[in-house]
């Protein structure tokens, strides 16, 4: 699936996605809880 999770890391990082949109590729099955709580340092709010 495309974006893949250096992309969206890379996206998050500058600031374009929100923790709110990381949330959403975890609904999608594109990133796990444990790679959401790699890019924004938080839990994966339950």
């Amino acid at each position: 699936m495309y974006p893949g999770f250096d992309s969206i890391k890379y996206f998050y990082d500058i600031n374009c996605y929100t923790n709110e949109d990381i949330q959403t590729y975890v609904e999608l099955d594109a990133l796990t809880k444990e790679e959401y709580k790699e890019i924004t340092g938080e839990d994966y709010p339950e």
